[in-house]
């Protein structure tokens, strides 16, 4: 799954346009690279975000397509939180 769209449907982000420009900015990492919006996004991944003074850092539990309100917490687990 590409990262703008994980990150929208696991409600890490509530846009996916802000997802997007967070990528093209080089804020977030995936185990330890830069990724841009359209990196490929798997399961055990490492996310780390960096925005607006904060890092979280999260490890990708699932991807899959489609996810409710309820169920998108169980598709990563937060390893930090900073800020």
């Amino acid at each position: 799954m590409r990262l703008d769209k994980y990150l929208k449907v696991s409600r890490i982000f509530k846009r996916r346009t802000i997802a997007k420009e967070v990528s093209k900015n080089s804020r977030i990492l995936i185990n330890g690279r830069v990724a841009k919006p359209g990196t490929d996004v798997k399961e055990n991944d490492v996310l780390t975000i960096s925005y607006g003074g904060k890092e979280l850092t999260v490890r990708v539990l699932e991807t899959p397509l489609y996810a409710k309100k309820d169920d998108a917490d169980a598709m990563y687990e937060i390893i930090t939180d900073t800020d």
